[in-house]
């Protein structure tokens, strides 16, 4: 009779486990973030070099993510976890003891590699582990939360370990959590075996068109700022990405064994699900890069100060995504509930285009995050949940990759553009005889204001592609099956064996 309970408790154990290994990839980014300044006087960076301490980890991290989440699916996604988790761990031991820009710029490209590797299955693992429709929107919520507001922990994190003890720290923190993740994993994490690469052909071909697409398109987004979208080599990265990944999936459609199965997209939850992904990350990045930069360099906020600052947001984000929404969300359904998120996400960043060169934190800034917190928590969970609702066991690695694709590359999409009209509109104040501060703060409100109507059309998206997900009458928990297969249905090893 104790059995359920105890497969239930491990299984929340393992959630919290996988969500630990999600929360030092989110972190690392926001962390590093806040100490490129002290990076760039220890190791002598010029401006153009110091761009590459992040560059040489996006450009992995987002051209891995695909092809990783359906190797997953075919070696187990548990191996997979488990191989990112300890490259990452220990690359980031490399990079706090890196003593030259080069070896820096090294370490961060194998950090890329290891979270690409583990990050992408992990959604894929939750959904298996968690098929009972109830239970599985709780841990949605708990990894939208990780997933979401990781980074603003990151930002707190990163200015008390820079301000306190040395930039090293920002890497070494992670090596009692990526090796306590790797035990913890090998030990709670059920292992399910994968499809198989005897039975499932590896479609090399298909594989170094999808990550040289990616990565190309991912180093053409982050040298925008530098270069500019009508430059030559932004154009020109740009068509050679949009010819490799037409490429792959005119192939995809054509081979016996896809490394993704176009059969995905059939469903519009899914399709859907990743194009509004897109506004809510547009959204998201709008306050958190932007709005740090309005307390820094306009309120002049110490980084410990930003990290407070954004307390509240992380708290909220918590609360809501693990507390609120699974229960909403069966009472109203994930469309309806996802687009009262972004609505809240709009008048938040709306909100931010009001913030005054002299502006007061408790009247020009809480209110924002206190609305953003509940739009985020509220989105997320249902996002996940939609981009997750077309996928079977044997698919769920690869829709896992695409979800962290979707937000890895169109975060650095959104990033780049808001933060070109936000330079230009700098500049032009500037030439007009505003001061730097004023000239800031209007380049950053027009960053909101095209944010805000980024998530406007995300709402559109929402409204026009998704599908409401109705619970038969007296059983809130159940959800209408997907095109592909039904939730809360066990895993059945004969539909593993017939996949390809």
């Amino acid at each position: 009779m104790s059995t359920a309970p105890t497969t239930n408790r491990r299984d929340m154990i393992a959630l919290y486990v996988l969500c630990l290994g999600m929360l030092m990839i989110v972190l690392d980014g926001t962390i590093v973030n806040t100490a490129l300044p002290v990076l760039k006087d220890s190791l002598d960076f010029s401006d153009g070099n110091l761009t590459w301490v992040l560059n040489a980890y996006l450009i992995p991290f987002g051209g891995l993510l695909m092809l990783s989440g359906r190797i997953g699916d075919l070696i187990g996604q548990r191996r997979m976890f488990l191989w990112g988790m300890a490259l990452f761990t220990l690359a980031s031991l490399l990079c706090g003891l890196a003593e030259s820009q080069e070896m820096l710029i090294a370490a961060r490209f194998l950090q890329g590699v290891g979270g690409a590797l583990g990050s992408s299955v992990i959604l894929g693992m939750i959904i298996t582990m968690f098929q009972e429709p109830r239970e599985q929107g709780k841990a949605i919520g708990i990894y939208s939360f990780v997933a979401s507001a990781g980074g603003s922990v990151g930002l707190l994190l990163g200015g008390v370990l820079t301000d306190v003890l040395s930039w090293h720290w920002i890497f070494f923190v992670n090596l009692p959590i990526g090796i306590a993740t790797v035990v913890l994993a090998y030990r709670l994490v059920p292992h399910r075996p994968g499809l198989g690469l005897k039975e499932n052909k590896v479609d090399v071909p298909g594989a170094l068109m999808l990550t040289g697409g990616l990565m190309i398109a991912v180093y053409a987004i982050v040298g925008v700022e530098k270069e500019g979208w009508g430059s030559t080599q932004t154009l020109g990265l740009g068509a050679v990405a949009l010819v490799l990944l037409v490429g792959f999936v005119v192939r995809q459609a054509r081979i016996a064994h896809p490394l993704l199965p176009l059969r995905i997209f059939r469903s519009r939850n899914v399709t859907g699900a990743n194009l509004v992904l897109l506004g809510v990350l547009a959204g998201m990045f709008s306050v958190f890069f932007f709005g740090a930069r309005y307390a820094g360099e306009v309120l002049g906020y110490s980084p410990v100060e930003i990290g407070f600052a954004f307390l509240p947001l992380t708290l909220l984000i918590g609360f809501v995504s693990t507390k609120v929404a699974q229960p909403v969300t069966e009472r109203f359904g994930p469309r309806r509930v996802l687009i009262g998120g972004l609505t809240s996400i709009v008048a938040a960043v709306l909100l931010f285009t009001q913030t005054p060169v002299d502006g007061n934190y408790f009247v020009n800034v809480l209110p924002s995050m206190l609305l953003l917190g509940l739009g985020a928590g509220l989105s997320f969970t249902s996002i996940m949940g939609l981009a997750m609702s077309g996928a079977t066991p044997e698919d769920s690695g690869i829709a896992s990759g695409l979800v962290n694709t979707s937000m890895q590359v169109g975060g650095a999409i959104a990033l780049s553009v808001l933060a070109t009209f936000a330079a230009e509109r700098t500049t032009a104040k500037l030439a007009d005889g505003a001061n730097q501060l004023e000239a800031l703060n209007a380049g950053f409100h027009v960053a909101y204001l095209i944010a805000a109507g980024i998530v406007a059309l995300a709402i559109v998206a929402a409204v026009l592609i998704l599908e409401d997900e109705t619970a038969p009458s007296g059983d809130p928990a159940a959800v209408a099956p997907s095109e592909f297969g039904h939730h809360g249905a066990p895993a059945d090893d004969r539909v593993l064996s017939e996949v390809g």
